[in-house]
């Protein structure tokens, strides 16, 4: 089933990849877009997950902690840690209401419903959901 999907998609040959840098050259440009209106509006952002691809995606970016306040994932061993290259904290999810962001980015934006599902009491401050990928979306 992958396979078909990927062959649909043109994923098996080099014409599926045409136009991939402008792809991802929008995506950055629309987060930063996000995070310095929102830094210029005073908002506070976390994010959610501090899995590889989001913390790629961050460094990529050039976004660490002068503009994210804190990463939160469900993972101990992470927790206590700083991210890779962007320094920013992670924290355990059961805290997220010491911060009260105005803005929780979801990193592993392949599982936002999951994440949106679990971290529904953010809402009770108005903070809102963001995706990144494959363009920044306040939900």
């Amino acid at each position: 089933a992958l396979r078909r999907k990927e062959t649909t998609r043109k994923l098996d040959r080099v014409e599926g990849y045409e136009g991939f840098a402008e792809r991802v050259a929008r995506s950055k440009s629309s987060f930063l877009e996000f995070v310095g209106a929102a830094m210029t509006q005073g908002k506070t952002i976390a994010a959610y997950g501090a899995a590889a691809k989001g913390n790629t995606f961050l460094n990529f970016c050039g976004v660490g902690n002068e503009s994210i306040a804190a990463v939160y994932d469900l993972n101990p061993a992470k927790q206590g840690k700083l991210t890779p290259g962007t320094h920013i904290p992670i924290r355990a999810p059961s805290t997220i209401g010491e911060l009260r962001p105005d803005y929780l980015v979801i990193l592993p934006w392949n599982i936002a419903d999951e994440v949106r599902h679990s971290m529904a009491h953010v809402k009770e401050w108005g903070c809102r959901f963001v995706t990144a990928i494959p363009e920044t979306r306040i939900l």
